[in-house]
């Protein structure tokens, strides 16, 4: 019985450092996708279309605020190179937020919010100041790299309206 227990034991120990280490590198991995969220700000702030492409697999894809996909690095390069130009000349980029979910130990999911200053959007087409990204990234050769981007412009939540349906619906302030 005592070797039992004994045996039970290191079995326990040996389990919470092995659930120790994984923790400590999980948040290792965390950290770094933390670095390439400030590097994208960066990369934006800038005004570096390439640095900003270089986040992304070589096969990664960008859904933007408009709606319109970009397949490929060289594609986002090419892209955000013609934005930058104009509409996003002089716009500032800021994360104010990042949640990660590893859904492997080489995939995450990351909520990104952020916030946007100076964008010269044309008429017709919504400005950018705030939105959240949903991100897949990939650890690829010991490096995260963006593999699907999704981007999204943000407006304050509020209730759903109610009502019978056929009826015209009422806010919560009636």
């Amino acid at each position: 019985m005592n070797k039992t227990l004994c045996g039970f034991a290191l079995l326990s120990v040996t389990m919470i450092g092995v659930c120790r280490i994984a923790s400590a590198s999980q948040a290792d991995e965390e950290v770094a996708i933390r670095r390439l969220q400030t590097e994208q700000a960066n990369s934006w702030n800038r005004h570096d279309a390439a640095g900003y492409a270089r986040l992304f697999a070589d096969d990664g894809d960008l859904v933007n605020v408009m709606g319109w996909w970009w397949q490929g690095r060289a594609e986002i390069e090419s892209k955000l190179s013609s934005a930058f130009e104009f509409v996003f000349h002089e716009s500032q980029l800021t994360i104010t937020d990042t949640s990660v979910r590893f859904l492997s130990p080489t995939i995450a999911a990351a909520h990104i919010r952020w916030t946007m200053v100076g964008a010269r959007t044309p008429p017709g087409m919504p400005e950018p100041r705030s939105g959240i990204e949903l991100q897949i990234l990939q650890k690829r050769a010991g490096h995260w790299l963006i593999q699907s981007f999704q981007n999204t412009n943000g407006v304050p939540e509020r209730p759903f309206p109610t009502g019978a349906p056929g009826a015209a619906p009422r806010t919560s302030s009636e």
